[in-house]
């Protein structure tokens, strides 16, 4: 989902969360850098970006290492990938949730036309800069999407992101203002399907409650939702499918700094990424976005009836 935004923002952008407990172990010692210790016993920090559903894997991450004795420290609600990537490269972020697809033509190759989870993830093995790695790809994934009101895909009978060409001029579309300028939003959009709109209205993360209000009473026509967003069914938007795959796999994906997550980490992490489904995170996201659930405590929740708490 480009991942840049979904619900209303918990915390406040650049917020940090501290949290640690236990000690960590190191079952490394091999060549392999993802298995080796972290420099100096440094705790390993999980990083968020400023929209709810990343806060949430972070916390997923976040506690499923904890219950493996990894010492953790949260940093979430960073920002976007624009704000957050150098960070993990650098290694002030030692994991980051991560949507497969979004981080390849974002970060790391924006040229790439891989549309499936296998080959977009080997894309990124091969492409991103040594520092990084992506541990296993869970089943779960958030798209992004171009998402209209009913009464606009009613007025023009849309089911496609094709049947907009000849009412995008018609159309004003709402998003994050990195929807503007990425392959994965506007610019594919254009590029793949020839839409030009009316109108593009930004909203940072934490006015995504009045995008949504604004979509509902048809102040703008379409918007860019995540497909798990528990606000599209709720007010029956109509998510358009995307013949042309302008928006790629985009599952839920563990990018680390390979110095510093030992193999005990690696475990921990991948656990998470065998257990974790759509519905598992759509069920998650209706938990914290309509109930207003905490996230730690749906995070914590999930990893029980997991087995992973």
């Amino acid at each position: 989902m480009i991942r840049i935004v979904r619900g209303a923002v918990l915390g406040v952008v650049a917020a940090l969360a501290l949290s640690a407990c236990g000690g960590s172990s190191d079952k490394g010692g091999s060549d392999n850098p993802l298995n080796q210790k972290p420099a100096g016993g440094a705790n390993v920090v999980v990083g968020s970006a400023n929209f709810p559903e990343s806060q949430l894997l972070g916390e997923l991450y976040a506690q499923a290492l904890e219950a493996k004795g990894v010492k953790v420290t949260r940093k979430f609600n960073i920002g976007s990938r624009e704000v957050y990537y150098d960070q993990v490269k650098s290694g002030a972020i030692t994991v980051m949730p991560e949507y497969n697809g979004a981080l390849l033509t974002t970060s790391v190759d924006k040229t790439s036309t891989a549309v499936t989870t296998a080959d977009v993830n080997a894309a990124l093995k091969a492409k991103l800069p040594a520092t990084l790695a992506i541990l296993d790809s869970s089943q779960a994934e958030d798209k992004d999407s171009v998402t209209v009101n009913p009464q606009t895909a009613q007025k023009y009978n849309l089911k496609s992101i094709a049947d907009l060409k000849s009412a995008a001029g018609q159309v004003t579309i709402g998003g994050p203002s990195e929807f503007k300028t990425r392959e994965q939003g506007l610019v594919g959009l254009e590029k793949k399907y020839g839409l030009k709109f009316k109108k593009f209205q930004p909203f940072d993360a934490n006015a995504q409650t009045t995008l949504v209000k604004l979509l509902k009473n048809n102040t703008i026509q379409a918007a860019d939702l995540f497909t798990t967003d528990p606000t599209i069914s709720a007010n029956k938007f109509v998510v358009l499918q995307d013949p042309q795959n302008v928006f790629s796999a985009q599952n839920v994906t563990p990018l680390v700094y390979k110095s510093g997550v030992d193999a005990n980490a690696q475990a921990a992490l991948n656990a998470v990424s065998a257990k974790l489904t759509t519905q598992d995170l759509l069920a998650m996201m209706t938990r914290v976005v309509s109930d207003k659930d905490d996230a730690d405590t749906v995070a914590k929740d999930w990893l029980s009836k997991a087995g992973l708490g």
